[in-house]
């Protein structure tokens, strides 16, 4: 049976709740930031992109290669600016309710709000560094693009090897400890609220089984269905950058 609570049930369990918030693209969407799987999506408007992401044509294809540092080059990200969920999850965090924010983003956009980077699971990786596919080299990410001028497909300088936004790409696997850390927050809480998120992309999605398994209430909030709204607990259609100041704000009021 479909949820039926509305956001003042979801603030009142806020309240007096320990809670994970696993956030998607869709928090980022009001800092211009495209998402990938909505109506104006990045693969909606173009599938062919999809294929960039994949981590063997990535190795294999070097015009591919070339193509993703242009893109990472003049990707919003490194201009954005937080909007107002993520500073409404900066206030949750400050008022000791909140467990962890599990982000499947890459733009850094949670710790720029003031989030503190400890509580900030980013599973997907970052954008803002660049890894060494060969020798396991980090850099940071202006380091590299400031050499595209010269070379349109920046090797590692260290080793010579096939460097990457140090992102998760289609056939690569999640950081084990990472994931580890996701699951710990998911099991260790009252409340699971995942925001702006498909749930469609396993295992970040499955979190939302481990929680519930563990007796957390689930809350999803995204503008499109998700595969996990018939067993959340509350479904929030509303943008995400005016639920989650309302439900931070109510929830406190609620004390």
């Amino acid at each position: 049976m479909a949820a039926t609570a509305n956001i003042t049930d979801v603030a009142t369990w806020l309240a007096d709740a320990r809670a994970t918030v696993l956030t998607g693209a869709g928090v980022s969407t009001a800092s211009g930031i495209p998402d990938f799987r909505g109506p104006q999506g990045l693969w909606t408007r173009n599938p062919a992109a999809a294929a960039m992401f994949d981590i063997d044509i990535y190795r294999s294809d070097v015009n591919v290669r070339r193509e993703v540092w242009q893109m990472r080059r003049d990707h919003p990200a490194f201009t954005a600016e937080p909007n107002a969920a993520h500073r409404a999850l900066v206030d949750l965090d400050r008022t000791g309710r909140l467990r962890a924010v599990v982000t499947q983003n890459i733009d850094g956009l949670h710790q720029k709000a003031g989030m503190d980077p400890d509580r900030v699971i980013e599973v997907h990786g970052t954008l803002h560094e660049v890894e060494c596919l060969a020798c396991g080299r980090r850099t940071p990410t202006p380091e590299v693009l400031a050499r595209l001028a010269e070379e349109s497909d920046p090797h590692c300088l260290a080793c010579g090897g096939i460097q990457k936004a140090a992102t998760i790409s289609f056939g690569q696997r999640l950081d084990a400890a990472v994931l580890d850390a996701a699951v710990a927050a998911a099991e260790d809480c009252d409340l699971f609220v995942a925001v702006g998120t498909s749930l469609t992309v396993h295992p970040v999605a499955g979190l939302c089984d481990v929680a519930l398994r563990s007796g957390a209430r689930l809350v999803v909030v995204n503008a499109e269905p998700t595969p996990y709204d018939e067993a959340a607990d509350a479904v929030l259609r509303d943008p995400v950058e005016t639920v989650l100041p309302e439900l931070v704000k109510l929830a406190a009021g609620a004390d």
